[in-house]
């Protein structure tokens, strides 16, 4: 998603700011699926489209009640509430006065101006990668589905404790069991939405190839694991160094902030994948493909 898009994307949401409109809406609008566009977004803003449009929407309103006659009622659902309890509670949060004192000289009001982007030179940092090419793959998988408002929340740890479930459950280990010795890397496989759709699928997996043992993958398909399959596709890949998954998070940002702008190179609508290796270089936490091609 190219600086151009993400503007676009800011255009749509005020062109349109008194309608009911979600981020998958937005997406549409700059042809994305929601998946890329939620996490393409929040990563350059620092914020996802929904808390964009919501604290523009409560701006506005706090601006329409000072300077005219608009009740407290008619404004909530003006903005796009359910009822009037549910916007002074919103309303409150963000401004930290009551809709009603809002009314009154003196209030305290915070104002959220509508976001402009500009291209800004920031420092010669090294982002080391590499392009690959994968043909069409297979794993074997413990698929769950999340909501896609999940990504790039710091506060939510859905996906850690899957893994850790996953753990406790021992599928992990019955996973890496299919795979001889020295070949027995974990996949954390994400796969992008279709239009409308609400939640994406993460699987925690083993490549499933020739060195694959297969005397216990009907076992695992019972309990509930499924093959996931990839088209080929071309791949740009990032080595993501830290003891945790911050480091994780840090390269997703810089591939949208550095990588895409300056290379050309645009996350296509494929799966895009960790790989946490069984023997890895020192303070590696895993690498992360992202399949790729150039605009």
């Amino acid at each position: 998603m190219s600086i151009q898009f993400i503007q676009q994307a800011i255009s749509y949401m005020e062109e349109h700011i008194y309608e009911d409109i979600h981020y998958t809406d937005i997406a549409k609008s700059v042809h994305m699926s929601g998946y890329n566009f939620h996490r393409t977004f929040s990563f350059i803003t620092g914020m996802t489209a929904n808390e964009y449009l919501r604290s523009r929407r409560l701006t506005l309103a706090a601006q329409e009640l000072q300077t005219t006659a608009l009740s407290v009622t008619d404004a909530a659902y003006k903005y796009g509430y359910e009822s009037p309890e549910s916007f002074s509670k919103a309303f409150s949060r963000f401004h930290g006065s009551t809709p009603k004192q809002a009314k009154q000289k003196g209030a305290k009001l915070h104002l959220f101006n509508p976001l402009v982007i500009k291209i800004t030179l920031e420092g010669g940092n090294i982002m080391d990668y590499r392009m690959e090419h994968r043909g069409q793959q297979q794993f074997i998988a413990i698929v769950r589905a999340f909501p896609i408002e999940i990504i790039n929340d710091d506060n939510d740890h859905s996906i850690p404790d899957f893994w850790a479930e996953c753990g406790a459950r021992h599928l992990i280990d019955r996973l890496k069991s299919l795979r001889p010795e020295g070949q027995r890397d974990l996949y954390g496989l994400c796969s992008p939405t279709k239009d409308n759709e609400t939640h994406f699928d993460y699987g925690i997996g083993i490549i499933y190839d020739k060195d694959t043992d297969v005397t216990g993958l009907d076992g695992l398909l019972a309990d509930g694991c499924t093959l996931w399959k990839t088209e080929p596709a071309e791949y740009a890949v990032f080595k993501c160094f830290g003891p945790d998954g911050d480091c994780l998070g840090e390269t997703w940002s810089k591939f949208h902030k550095e990588f895409t702008p300056q290379t050309g190179y645009t996350q296509t609508d494929d799966t895009d994948y960790e790989i946490y290796f069984e023997r890895s270089e020192p303070n590696l936490f895993c690498e992360l493909w992202v399949p790729v091609q150039k605009q």
